[in-house]
């Protein structure tokens, strides 16, 4: 698909697969050793920002957490915010107790989970107004690359273990290369049908769709030489 000088690649092994968010229901986390008990799922780094428009926007959304929502919220407050820069000058969520400062643990009155992902939830909104751009669009890596000739190309699939660098190797599961995950009731397409929409938008999204539900591919036109090959005869 083509739009302007942007041309969209689909990885439709993944959109139209049965991958689902196993959270709560047996996911044993990213560490080197499983824990499902915990409820930590992919939350144990934390979250990276993808530009400052995205930190200042969950920094604007933290401050409006209700206590009841967030076990961590006085804790954010004594250390100075929920989000910080680490060693290596990256804006980043804190971590508190060996995961994201925005997750609340099992047990926690106000509910388990993301507590931004909570809060949207009272009040009627969609997580990815409140929740950082990397943990909305998981696990849909959309990647933007230039060709040698100048051609602008999107990428969207299933974030791989790979896509988290040496780090990633550490990882003693990863849902999306796991059998385990692939249970959902509804193809990836339509059950991230809100976040697919904010990343590529919704003529695109149509468009994909109806390439999936119909079947169709569009053929290349037929190429023709542009002048006719000699004719040889016979002879060598």
């Amino acid at each position: 698909m083509k739009r302007d000088d942007r041309i969209w690649l689909f990885d439709l092994t993944f959109l139209k697969s049965r991958w689902t968010c196993i959270w709560g229901r047996g996911c044993p986390g990213i560490l080197d050793e499983p824990a499902p008990d915990d409820g930590i799922g992919c939350c144990s780094y934390g979250a990276h920002f993808t530009e400052k428009e995205d930190r200042l926007r969950v920094e604007k959304r933290a401050a409006s957490l209700d206590p009841d929502l967030w076990q961590y919220k006085d804790v954010a407050e004594s250390l100075g915010g929920p989000i910080h820069q680490n060693d290596e000058g990256e804006w980043v969520t804190r971590i508190v107790d060996d995961a994201c400062i925005f997750l609340n643990r099992p047990g926690f009155p106000g509910g388990p989970g993301c507590a931004l992902h909570l809060q949207a939830a009272r009040f009627g909104e969609p997580p990815a107004e409140w929740k950082p751009e990397v943990c909305w669009q998981m696990p849909i890596r959309f990647e933007e690359l230039v060709d040698s000739s100048g051609h602008l190309i999107t990428l969207v699939r299933g974030w791989r273990r790979r896509d988290w660098g040496e780090g990633g190797a550490d990882f003693h599961w990863w849902c999306v290369e796991e059998p385990s995950a692939y249970v959902g009731e509804q193809p990836v397409y339509e059950a991230m049908r809100d976040e697919l929409v904010r990343l590529v938008g919704e003529d695109v999204y149509r468009r994909l769709t109806r390439h999936i539900e119909n079947g169709s591919i569009v053929p290349l036109p037929e190429l023709k030489s542009a002048r006719a090959p000699a004719d040889r005869g016979d002879g060598p």
